[in-house]
């Protein structure tokens, strides 16, 4: 399985969500200024979206510094993104636009903590994801 990284905010919905998924994951600190994990395999990243009504402030700012670094960005396999479908057109945007930057495919979306079926499918999709990305599984 690849690595997980993430980001949540103090609400935690994303926190909770990785929670229940029951993979190793690491953290982008909440606190401008902390220090980023250092994934040492390919990864998936999960993030929500904060965006205003235009989606300007979609990606958090630390994940924008986190990406912003290359080494960390060529690891990236793929983004999961979180919103709230009561936002419209903003919801999950932080997936896309993570997905069309860094070129990476948006593998899943889910709705604030998500449900038992997103745990489900996010789960059976990093498995199979794992096995692609290691040459040693058939």
């Amino acid at each position: 399985m690849p690595g997980l990284v993430y980001f949540s905010s103090k609400s935690g919905n994303t926190q909770r969500f990785v929670a229940r998924l029951g993979a190793d994951a690491s953290r982008i600190p909440v606190e401008e200024g902390a220090g980023f994990p250092v994934p040492d395999k390919p990864f998936v990243l999960i993030c929500p979206t904060y965006a205003d009504g235009e989606g300007r402030g979609a990606v958090p700012k630390q994940v924008i510094h986190f990406l912003n670094d290359p080494a960390r960005r060529a690891r990236l396999t793929g983004v999961i993104g979180t919103g709230n479908r009561n936002f419209g057109a903003t919801y999950a945007l932080a997936g896309r636009i993570i997905s069309q930057k860094c070129k990476v495919p948006l593998l899943y979306t889910f709705e604030l903590a998500g449900t038992e079926t997103d745990i489900a499918r996010v789960r059976a999709g990093l498995e199979t994801l794992g096995r692609k990305t290691c040459s040693t599984v058939p």
